[in-house]
């Protein structure tokens, strides 16, 4: 339960959902974490604390990952608390699906503003300070190989993020730091319950088309991304890791 001693960590959107998960993931072995919130304080201090009552270190620390005086606040608050950072995660992300003809510029702005200009600027600010051994795991999603209707804004988001993946971890390595993406499938999380799509129908649709029988639960990913923050991944960069329960 030490593979992450002495690491730093900072996961962005982790007030809930995903994050969350992977927060506490990263903190269980061993990392002190930056748990980033961009609106919901009280989510992140609940995270924060549910890790510190587990014997972890954790800090919740607010900021617009689309901003970057935030990304980079961000990056320095993770410095200045636990003296170095060493994981990035860039969990961060919005979606909305609309068809072709009622998608607006608002929708394509915030959701590539978050989702990708987000991804870039935390790297941005990461890279400066990671060093040998670093590792940047970006939450990607299982929409690029099944590329459903209606999602083309989405979609073209998580497409520019496994493209940023690859580039980055050529452009990173040399320096020893990785840079792997996780992509899941559909996944139970606050966010989906509030949309409407658990227990509805295409959470059955989502299901029927995975081997498995399924949809996903949080602590169905947080563990693979935990994994690729370790040193057991030493070997492992620019991959795009689909967690989809084989739904592709």
């Amino acid at each position: 339960m030490s593979k992450l001693k002495n690491k730093v960590a900072i996961v962005t959107g982790a007030s809930k959902g995903i994050g969350a998960g992977v927060a506490k993931s990263l903190a269980a072995e061993g990392a002190a974490v930056v748990v980033n919130y961009a609106s919901s304080k009280a989510g992140a201090d609940k995270v924060v604390a549910e890790i510190q009552a587990a014997g972890g270190k954790a800090v919740a620390v607010g900021g617009d990952v689309t901003k970057q005086a935030d990304a980079e606040n961000l990056v320095a608050r993770a410095i200045e608390q636990f003296g170095r950072l060493d994981i990035l995660v860039n969990n961060s992300g919005v979606y909305e699906f609309a068809s072709i003809e009622t998608t607006t510029e608002a929708q394509y702005r915030r959701m590539f503003d978050v989702n990708v200009l987000g991804t870039i600027l935390m790297s941005q600010a990461a890279s400066k300070h990671l060093g040998q051994g670093g590792s940047i795991v970006n939450i990607g999603s299982a929409v690029t190989r099944i590329t459903p209707a209606e999602s083309a804004v989405y979609t073209g988001t998580k497409g520019a993020v496994d493209a940023i993946t690859g580039v980055l971890a050529r452009e990173l390595g040399p320096r020893g730091i990785r840079v792997n993406a996780v992509n899941p499938g559909m996944v139970i999380t606050e966010g989906v319950q509030a949309a409407g799509f658990a227990g509805s129908d295409f959470e059955t649709w989502a299901a029927s088309q995975t081997p498995l029988g399924r949809v996903g639960q949080v602590d169905d990913i947080a563990p693979i991304v935990t994994f690729l923050a370790t040193d057991d991944a030493r070997w492992v960069t620019g991959e795009l890791m689909l967690a989809s329960g084989g739904m592709r």
